[in-house]
């Protein structure tokens, strides 16, 4: 095979360089290859050295000890930090997420070996070029997530591993290898070890990604039962109904795929659903109803949130958006403006993404006309922004101060009047002139 070309920055080569001249073996190493020879850009560029921590700060002027306990060292290049890591082997992982001591070597053999997955455990420089040790750069070319040698032995040393695979799938539009599947089925289970944070940023990747219907997969491994089991349920709510034709779970995969790779937007095309298994009835003609689902499932939106350890921004937008992913109007200004005053202006573009992402997913039957319906929202939604009309009280003509000038009394009556007032502007925006509304209290 021809040598592998990498072109490492200028500062990772310097680094690399600087220890090499020492006598020490140094590489650029993990994510940072892999992304280089699949043409991608790398997020960070990560190094991997034979020099102990100590030898690695006495070469380089600024650095700072990020992970000194398990070897690892901040080099500073002008601005820019490179993280330098000694080679090392990871003693026994009890917790299943961490080693309980690591210790050094020399030998880079045997720090890839710690590695997860083969696309993940090549290093480079340019002295010699790609070292492959595991089979990586075929696995990148059959488009293979495989474990570093026994899978079974990886994912019980870290069981945050078995969701990186299905990530690094979902990304890289790659397929698992039959014995990492059988790895990830088996160990599972250890995912009740991980915090809900780490859960939640593979989760998001994954969401985002190209390919969000991999949580399928997941799904079939027995791994979401563990830390999203309400996934399981509506995988397995069927809709005898005309306007589906998948269960709650496809319908839910398929919705995610039609939308853009917005962590709001997937993650609202993840959860809308979820509500259902809990409230389907089904009557006398076989056909299943849903009634109420939109609120129930905002309510385990907001559970499944707070679980997963989501910021309150996040929760909010969500958990909104869900509420009203079913909220319909007949294409009239005075609903849309209601809309927008109910959703909230700055959510009700995406609101509008939701709806038709739902729309898509769903079987043919009225699709046309439900899609129309939508398109015609969406110019009257335009017209009301280019015109500037009022749907909120921020843009009403007067506030409480002008009301109590015009010889109200201050109170609670005051927020009445002001909504009274709103609602008339939301009616008729020509109303929304401040002598009009003063003459109507």
């Amino acid at each position: 095979m021809e040598k592998q070309r990498i072109q490492l920055p200028e500062r990772v080569d310097r680094i690399i360089t600087a220890l090499q001249e020492h006598g020490y073996e140094a590489y650029a190493v993990g994510g940072c290859i892999r992304d280089s020879l699949l043409g991608r850009e790398p997020g960070d560029w990560d190094i991997t050295t034979s020099a102990t921590p100590e030898e690695t700060k006495a070469l380089f002027r600024k650095t700072f000890d990020t992970g000194i306990e398990h070897g690892t060292v901040t080099v500073l290049m002008g601005e820019e930090g490179f993280e330098v890591t000694t080679y090392r082997i990871d003693g026994k992982y009890e917790d299943g997420r961490h080693p309980k001591e690591v210790s050094f070597t020399r030998n880079l053999k045997e720090d890839l070996l710690r590695r997860d997955f083969t696309i993940n455990a090549m290093a480079y420089n340019e002295a010699e070029g790609l070292v492959d040790i595991f089979g990586g750069i075929p696995d990148l070319e059959k488009g293979i997530i495989r474990c570093v040698g026994n899978a079974g032995e990886r994912f019980a040393e870290d069981a945050l591993r078995i969701l990186r695979g299905i990530r690094f799938a979902a990304q890289l539009g790659f397929k698992i290898d039959e014995d990492t599947k059988q790895g990830m089925c088996a160990l599972a289970p250890t995912l009740e070890k991980i915090s809900a944070e780490r859960i939640q940023a593979e989760l998001i990747k994954m969401l985002v990604s190209d390919r969000p219907e991999l949580l399928r997969e997941a799904y079939e491994l027995g791994i979401t039962k563990i830390f999203l089991p309400e996934f399981d349920r509506i995988m397995g709510t069927e809709q005898e109904t005309p306007h589906h034709i998948y269960s709650v779970g496809e319908h839910t995969l398929h919705a995610m795929k039609n939308i853009r790779g917005d962590k709001v937007l997937r993650l609202t095309m993840l959860l809308h659903d979820m509500g259902k298994p809990a409230l389907k009835t089904v009557d006398e003609d076989g056909v299943a109803h849903f009634k109420k689902h939109a609120a129930e499932s905002c309510e385990i939106t907001r559970r499944v949130l707070k679980r997963l350890k989501f910021d309150n921004d996040t929760l909010n937008k969500v958990t909104r958006l869900v509420y009203y992913h079913d909220y319909r109007m007949p294409a009239a200004a005075r609903n849309v403006r209601r809309a927008m005053n109910k959703i909230g202006e700055e959510l009700f573009p995406l609101y509008m993404e939701v709806r038709r992402a739902d729309v898509l997913a769903q079987s043919t039957y009225l699709r046309e006309e439900k899609l129309r319906n939508l398109d015609e929202i969406e110019e009257l939604y335009r017209e009301i922004c280019r015109m500037k009309q009022c749907v909120s009280l921020k843009d009403l003509a007067v506030n409480g101060r002008d009301l109590i000038e015009a010889g109200m009394c201050p109170g609670k009556e005051i927020g009445v009047k002001l909504k009274e007032l709103l609602e008339l502007v939301i009616e008729n925006p020509g109303l929304n002139e401040k002598e009009e509304l003063l003459r109507r209290l």
